[in-house]
């Protein structure tokens, strides 16, 4: 693509890459684990939105198991959002066809 027409269409590439942006704000992802005794939910910004913990997960005795288990939940919703986002980077090289082979 020539640099001149990259230039003449910044206001377009500007309001494209606002408004994937705010779609990032809107992505949820949850991640679990210990047969979902503990759910961690991401947005697509990577801010923690939720975690529920149920109760057969919470044992006085062995804290280190829930903290393994809260650890184990986020890695699955990050690997989640990960898979997530690149879906959503390739349908942004749609729009931005000069992104193909970045994203």
């Amino acid at each position: 693509m020539n640099p001149m027409d990259l230039f003449k269409n910044l206001s377009s590439i500007q309001k494209t890459l606002q408004e994937s942006q705010e779609k990032l704000g809107t992505i949820r992802v949850v991640g679990t684990a210990g047969g979902d005794m503990v759910a961690v939910e991401l947005s697509g910004t990577m801010e923690l939105t939720g975690i529920k913990i149920s109760p057969e997960a919470v044992d006085p005795e062995d804290v280190d198991m829930l903290q393994d288990l809260i650890v184990a939940a986020f890695r699955d919703a990050n690997a989640k959002l990960k898979e997530r986002l690149q879906q959503e980077a390739g349908s942004l090289g749609n729009d931005f066809p000069f992104l193909k082979g970045m994203v």
